[in-house]
């Protein structure tokens, strides 16, 4: 036993380390196809973004290392520490950041640049895994949801005001934790319905929504009567209420709409809606993605043989677009291979997670596969025109330092915590 204690990487799951690397490895592969089609393409130039994520790669190696080797109790004694931390690192970037393609989400170091918030997913985490796993905690009790969903709007807020609202929406994920945790199921629920009526209200109008609501309500009056419901009363009055507060929020939709979001997401939602038709504008990432992809067919045009990516048809595409390249070159067989691995990656950390005896591992790996789940839908939502581009990467596939850093921290937390049940007697 002392020599499998002195092996720091002891008990860590093999297949999870081996899905993350599939991965890696995947992503690196379509960035160099990407990034070649240069005229003075230098692979290993740092000059180029194949070589600059291939530094990234290599610098994650002592990263990983280095959470391997911290003893696996200091994740959760400081997880406080690191969460104020990270706030005050989040607030500075107002006063010292870089502001990039329009947000200021980015501390300079030289010719590199760090983005905050990539890592702040991960240390949110630990601080909600470490406030939901002390023994006094109900998430049944109201004061104990308001401290949860305080830590995670917290760093959420200060990421859309840079203003990031991509990275902000991510913080969604841990609702998924939440409920699982013991939340009550109408939070989720309410939520939900809040989203839709959002949509529907931009689609169809206000009016239209407002005389579906009431013949809705009218409709459940009579079908109570009808069963002769004994409890009809109370039901109705909550009828009642949800009408009033669906009415107020379907009339506050447009001015949500036209304060909360900035022009380029109020054209990107309009023209997902249908409402507008800009194939040149705000719409074209994505008419162009769409296009790139349903031109690879069944097999493919083959690795490095993709002519719009080539031609350089999709703006950013070794970012938020690189799923497009894996649909032009490798087809809707090399897609739905990616969308395997990623899915057996999130099925390995969900199974892990429900294996945890230790109640802060259990949640923190909730959290993990509840943010690369939402990555991971949100980004192929976007780029095959389901959902409007906000700006958020594919995990170990996008290029970006950051991100890939930012991703191996939450992955590897956890793996270091699954591989200390071993010592759990």
């Amino acid at each position: 036993m002392r020599k499998q204690r002195n092996n720091i990487f002891y008990g860590a799951d093999l297949l999870l380390i081996l899905l993350y690397t599939s991965l890696i490895i995947l992503g690196l592969i379509n960035i160099f196809s990407v990034s070649s089609t240069a005229s003075n393409f230098e692979a290993f130039s740092l000059s180029t973004r194949f070589g600059t994520q291939l530094l990234w790669i290599g610098l994650s190696i002592p990263f990983i290392i280095f959470v391997f080797f911290l003893d696996v109790k200091l994740y959760e004694r400081f997880s406080s520490i690191l969460y104020i931390f990270i706030l005050i690192i989040l607030a500075g970037l107002f006063v010292f950041g870089k502001n990039i393609n329009g947000a200021t989400s980015w501390y300079s170091f030289g010719s590199f640049n760090l983005q905050p918030s990539e890592f702040a997913k991960a240390i949110t985490a630990l601080a909600v895994a470490k406030i939901i796993s002390e023994s006094q905690f109900d998430l049944r009790k109201v004061r104990s949801q308001w401290k949860v969903f305080l830590i995670v709007l917290l760093p959420a807020i200060l990421i859309g005001l840079q203003p990031d609202p991509g990275s902000a929406l991510v913080y969604l994920a841990f609702f998924f934790v939440f409920y699982r945790e013991g939340l009550p199921w109408y939070y989720i629920f309410f939520g939900m319905f809040a989203v839709i009526l959002f949509i529907l209200t931009m689609a169809f109008g206000k009016l239209t929504i407002l005389i579906s609501l009431i013949v809705l309500t009218i409709i459940s009056f009579l079908y109570l009567r009808f069963i002769k419901m004994r409890k009809f009363k109370k039901f109705g009055i909550d009828i009642i209420v949800i009408l009033i507060l669906s009415s107020t929020f379907v009339l506050s939709v447009d001015y949500i709409f036209n304060n909360v979001f900035e022009q380029r997401h109020r054209d990107r939602f309009m023209v997902i809606l249908g409402k507008t038709s800009d194939t040149k504008g705000i719409g074209y990432n994505t008419d162009q993605s769409v296009l790139t992809i349903g031109s690879g067919g069944f097999m493919g045009k083959g690795y490095m043989y993709g002519d719009r990516t080539r031609g350089k048809f999709v703006p950013e595409q070794d970012t938020d677009y690189i799923f497009s390249t894996i649909g032009e070159e490798w087809g809707f067989v090399g897609s739905s291979l990616v969308i395997v691995i990623f899915t057996a990656f999130l099925l390995r950390i969900l199974y892990l997670a429900e294996k945890q005896k230790n109640k802060f591992s259990r949640i923190y790996g909730y959290s993990v596969v509840s943010i690369f789940f939402l990555h991971f839908m949100i980004n192929i939502g976007m780029v095959i025109g389901l959902l409007p581009t906000i700006g958020i990467p594919l995990p170990f596939f996008s290029y970006g330092g950051s991100a890939l850093l930012g991703f191996t921290l939450l992955l590897f937390i956890f793996i270091k915590l699954d591989a200390n049940k071993v010592y759990e007697w």
